[in-house]
């Protein structure tokens, strides 16, 4: 599985997408891509989790953002050199897209920064 890897301020994200054909449906133009997601806090305080901002590209050209509070409902508190994982997952239209973003974060002494969600490819059968 591919690694894709980004670090803005002391926290770095890393995400290993993958293709899921158990629950894609190629007739019904229906792929859907798992990811693994990690953030890790390299920095010197704690730093909070707040909003989630991503945007997915299909290569057939339909794009799609998606906005909202934290990460599968939770907003999570990283505590240095710590980690906070989880997994979800999209569905595509086309056999291949692309998806990158941010999280806005927060640290324990209030500053509010964006982490960079790397781009990362999600191509059938190739992650």
């Amino acid at each position: 599985m591919v690694a894709y890897v980004a670090t803005t301020r002391n926290v770095t994200v890393t995400v290993r997408p993958g293709y899921l054909d158990r629950h894609s449906d190629f007739a019904e133009r229906r792929f859907v891509f798992g990811y693994y997601v990690q953030i890790r806090n390299d920095g010197p305080e704690d730093v909070q989790l707040l909003r989630r901002h991503w945007i997915i590209q299909e290569k057939a050209g339909r794009s799609e953002e998606v906005e909202g509070e934290g990460v599968i409902g939770k907003q999570p508190v990283i505590r240095p050199g710590e980690v906070h994982e989880y997994s979800s997952f999209c569905v595509l239209q086309s056999l291949e897209g692309t998806m990158e973003g941010s999280y806005l974060m927060q640290s324990a002494g209030g500053d509010t920064f964006r982490a960079t969600i790397p781009l990362f490819h999600l191509r059938v059968n190739a992650n």
